[in-house]
């Protein structure tokens, strides 16, 4: 199999964290340059479908896009340890607060970055207003995570789970443009410890850099 990667963009960090966290290290990598384009030519295009990454190419051809899907064909491959779920419950659960990851706090983190970082200006056209809304609604969601882990050690439960990680790579992302949860965030703060303590954090750990 091969993993068509990209540094420091989070969707492919979530994928490489998965994997350090399973211990896969037989699947080769395949860097893909964004500021070279490389992403957009056509034989990548004509593999990946899209001009997106990570892409998971499998022995028999087929290509899978969209980190959590890739994530989840290799969670059926190499089953330990779990990081969707073990029963209908709890599976459902882990579901829930990953797609709330997602939409909360990824996703507007994400966008914030990519309005705001300077040297992503060569991939699309920046508009402040959308980084600001981004930031305000990537920090309500923060709110929201703060909440559930003053009740729970990690987000969906007792263990790390696919939602820890889809949450964590967005706001880790944002370091980038020097962004950190308020510190009256506690909890989240406690999470963010954990999880940057975690071996797995090395898997393509953004470097900071100014706005």
């Amino acid at each position: 199999m091969k993993l068509y990667d990209t540094p420091l963009a989070p969707n492919p960090r979530r994928v490489r964290w998965f994997m350090a966290e399973k211990a896969i290290t037989d699947i080769e990598i395949v860097n893909v340059d964004l500021m070279k384009g490389e992403h957009k030519t056509p034989d990548y295009l004509a593999k990946a479908g899209l001009a997106n990454v990570p892409a998971l190419e499998l022995d028999d051809g087929t290509v899978i896009t969209e980190s959590v899907a890739i994530c989840r064909y290799l969670e059926s491959t190499w089953a330990e340890p779990n990081l969707f779920g073990r029963d209908a419950k709890e599976t459902a659960v882990i579901e829930m607060w990953a797609r709330r990851a997602e939409l909360l706090v990824s996703l507007p983190m994400m966008l914030t970055v990519r309005h705001t970082l300077p040297a992503l200006a060569a991939l699309e056209r920046q508009v402040p207003e959308i980084a600001q809304s981004n930031r305000e609604s990537g920090l309500r969601g923060l709110k929201v995570l703060n909440r559930r882990l003053a009740e729970s050690p990690w987000i969906a439960g007792e263990r790390i789970t696919i939602a820890d990680i889809v949450a964590f790579c967005g706001v880790d992302f944002a370091r980038l443009i020097k962004f950190e949860p308020p510190a009256e965030l506690e909890h989240v703060a406690r999470w963010v410890g954990e999880m940057r303590a975690r071996p797995a954090a090395a898997a393509g750990q953004p470097a900071q850099a100014g706005a």
